[in-house]
């Protein structure tokens, strides 16, 4: 179960028209566990099974101390088709009281001797801009590509230009030669760079393609999606085989497998939902995946001994896995 926070709203306010800044404190008035930049916390929605995760906003010196902090900020995109989250977290009032889970961080700042390049597309700047922050408490050098569909949508860039500076460029893709040209930028840069990147799935992958074609070390490029498990077009039920249990289960063409295990009353390991992080990985004893995500390798994905059921699916009608 999930080690829960007590908090409160103690501020919110409107940064674009579909980005607001909500802060929160702890409900009784204590300092609250210390994060470092690229940390998340979980909040529990009313009415939905499963808490839904949003960046911390660190400032530099939040993101370098072991003491605790006042409060947390959080950065939350408005997603008017999405499961609620948003809705919920946009329709939080000053005093409000919520539940939350201690800081995780599934995209940490690394020790490395070049520099960072920070790339953050929309709302994947909360992330981003704690980054920026605590490099530049650090004195280590990094530049910032901050990607939006227009100016307007740039939310936090007043704060994110007074810690980057000259560091920073701004491309809002609705002015002429606004848009990012990510290979010409990757082809530029040292290769000792490390390239931190979050955003849309569209951006992570021209990234992931571009680093293939120029033979960008794996362990160089770092990335968080804002962007869970979502049907594609073709999608098709299959089934899948518990071997230790012997259990078959339908995968329905919009449920994952990791959500059919959960409502047969199994207990899964996940923690992204994105297929990033690797907590959900199962050995597959019989069957094709269809690999669809961001942990294992090319090597791992074509031997396709293993698979990541938050988000990956079946190429073959079955599948029997090691559960």
């Amino acid at each position: 179960m999930m080690e829960t926070l007590d908090l409160v709203v103690s501020d919110t306010r409107q940064l674009t028209p579909l980005v607001r800044q909500i802060t929160l404190r702890a409900a009784d008035g204590q300092r609250l566990p210390a994060a470092q930049a690229g940390s998340h916390i979980k909040i529990s929605v009313p009415g939905l099974d499963e808490p839904r995760s949003y960046s911390l906003v660190l400032a530099a010196n939040e993101s370098c101390t072991n003491e605790g902090l006042q409060a947390y900020r959080l950065g939350v995109r408005l997603e008017p088709e999405g499961g609620g989250g948003s809705r919920y977290m946009h329709g939080l009032q000053v005093g409000d009281g919520i539940k939350a889970s201690l800081p995780r961080n599934d995209f940490p700042l690394q020790e490395h001797a070049g520099p960072a390049v920070l790339i953050a597309g929309g709302i994947g700047i909360t992330p981003i801009l704690s980054m920026a922050g605590a490099l530049q408490g650090a004195g280590r050098p990094f530049r910032v590509d901050y990607c939006a569909s227009s100016r307007e949508h740039l939310a936090f860039l007043p704060e994110l230009q007074a810690v980057a500076g000259e560091t920073l460029a701004v491309h809002a893709a609705d002015e002429p030669g606004g848009r990012l040209a990510l290979a010409a930028l990757m082809a530029s840069l040292p290769r000792e760079s490390h390239l931190y990147v979050c955003g849309p799935r569209r951006m992570l992958d021209e990234v992931l393609e571009h680093g293939k074609t120029l033979g960008w070390p794996a362990c160089q490029l770092h990335f968080e999606l804002f962007e869970a498990a979502a049907p594609q077009a073709g999608d098709q039920a299959f089934e899948i085989e518990l071997k230790q249990s012997g259990l078959v289960l339908q995968v329905p063409a919009d449920r994952t497998i990791a959500d059919v295990l959960e409502e047969a009353g199994c207990d899964p390991m996940y923690d992204c939902k994105r297929g990033e992080c690797g907590v959900c990985s199962v050995d597959v004893l019989e069957g094709i995946p269809d690999h669809r995500d961001y942990f294992l390798s090319d090597s791992e994905k074509a031997a396709g001994k293993v698979i990541q059921i938050c988000i990956s699916r079946a190429k073959s009608p079955r599948l029997v896995l090691d559960l």
